[in-house]
């Protein structure tokens, strides 16, 4: 273990010791004393934590020598004002309001109570800082800002899932400063994290952030690893899907969005994100396709960071803890995962036989569906795979439209599929029916006439 000072005023004493160090010991008349302080006022030095360097003056110095050679090191230790914290620039009178109204009031902000104390002319424009006031408040134990908005005192713990599978966190990086086939353009990291072994069940990479794409990977990782008990993201569009919320209560899966406003809610994920960056993406450059920055994404995590030792899992590896869950634990089968990930809305076909699904046009060879509204089923477990439509029991797959093809294709029919031929020959015929009314001087005209 390093040894280090004991605290800031230890360090700050250190330091002025190494500045007169030269001096401590050497036994100088006045005239040398005085000459060496000098030369030592004009060094310049780096005080603890600046960013810069400074000097001092020839009293400062000789002050720091003095309270050395009288106390020793503690001669050289910051001595804090004893009225710090007790806001001098104000009045008794204005001190006790300002308190009276933090105890009154903890969720109004500093800012608020000097504005309206301002407005109200009982305190003079500029006259306290915003820092002085919550130094006060500091000093007598009250609240330095506002509680939350609704009032409750939080107190931040730091919280595991009891067991793999449990909860997985779901959240998207955004990747700048790279290209794909030559070509630059975002990328969006789409990645699922357990939380109880941080172990990534998955990781892609796509050029948008859509909740389909989110949705076609969540649903692999379902069939690779089994459903968690609960689904974590965040509050963005991507996961505020109404479908997100079907196929969650379909799978029995609970969904969870964290609080607005809250980044520290989501810090394991973010820590993964860091933990990307520093060891794969920041160097990642140009890639020749995103099939192929996936598979990177995917050796990262098998040869990276899957088997290292994690701080959070005192030192055990995300593969070890993930391991230890039971196998073919609450495993979906291929026909409920497609189920829960199907969604099916109208749409009305056009009369050139095109239906419009997220923007892009699809081709139905049916033409007697001309101009009306079908359903239109599409499922997310395979987002590659076209739509179709769903009519009187039968499954109607979807083309992409393909004008040049059209343009050489025979036309579809629009009065309806050819009808089934009958069995047997019927015996009928109106215009017989009638010819026979006629000849027997039955009358045939409307009997419903006046008489």
């Amino acid at each position: 273990m390093a040894l280090g000072p004991l605290d800031h005023a230890e360090a700050v004493a250190i330091y002025r010791a190494t500045v007169i160090g030269p001096l401590m010991h050497r036994v100088l008349t006045h005239g040398q004393l005085a000459a060496e302080l000098r030369a030592l006022s004009e060094q310049r030095f780096r005080p603890p934590g600046a960013h810069s360097t400074r000097t001092y003056s020839v009293p400062t110095l000789e002050r720091w020598l003095y309270a050395y050679r009288s106390a020793g090191l503690d001669g050289l230790r910051p001595q804090p004002r004893s009225d710090r914290g007790f806001a001098q620039d104000i009045s008794d009178e204005l001190r006790t309001l300002l308190l009276d109204i933090r105890r009154e009031h903890p969720d109004a902000s500093v800012p608020l109570i000097l504005k309206t104390l301002v407005d109200e002319g009982r305190l003079d424009e500029g006259k306290v800082s915003e820092p002085t006031v919550r130094r006060l408040y500091a000093a007598h134990g009250l609240r330095r800002r506002a509680a939350r908005a609704d009032g409750e005192s939080r107190t931040r713990l730091r919280w595991q899932a009891e067991r793999p599978g449990a909860l997985w966190h779901g959240d998207v990086c955004h990747v700048t400063g790279c290209t794909v086939g030559g070509r630059a353009m975002p990328i969006r990291i789409h990645g699922l994290l357990d939380d109880a072994s941080r172990y990534g069940v998955a990781l892609e990479a796509h050029a948008t952030e859509k909740e389909a794409e989110m949705l076609g990977m969540t649903a692999d990782a379902i069939r690779r690893h089994g459903k968690p008990d609960a689904l974590y993201f965040d509050n963005g569009a991507t996961y505020r899907g109404e479908l997100l919320k079907i196929a969650c209560a379909r799978l029995g899966i609970t969904l969870l969005h964290a609080r607005p406003y809250d980044p520290q809610a989501r810090g394991k994920m973010e820590r993964f994100w860091r933990t990307l960056r520093e060891g794969c993406l920041n160097y990642v450059g140009a890639v020749a396709s995103l099939e192929e920055l996936n598979a990177t994404l995917r050796a990262f995590l098998d040869r990276r960071y899957h088997p290292a030792p994690h701080a959070g899992l005192l030192g055990k590896s995300p593969a070890k803890v993930y391991a230890a869950r039971p196998a073919g634990e609450r495993v979906v089968d291929e026909k409920a995962l497609r189920a829960a990930l199907t969604d099916r809305t109208r749409r009305r076909v056009s009369g050139d036989n095109v239906v419009s699904v997220d923007g892009v046009a699809w081709q139905l060879d049916q033409g007697y569906l001309a101009g009306q509204v079908v359903s239109v089923a599409r499922c997310f477990v395979a987002p590659d795979e076209p739509p179709w439509v769903e009519h009187e029991g039968k499954r109607l797959v979807l083309h992409p439209v393909d004008p040049q093809r059209n343009a050489r294709r025979k036309r579809l029919p629009c009065g309806g599929p050819a009808a089934d031929q009958p069995t047997r020959p019927v015996d009928f015929n109106p215009a017989r029916t009638l010819g026979r009314r006629a000849g027997s001087g039955e009358d045939t005209s409307d009997s419903g006439g006046a008489a």
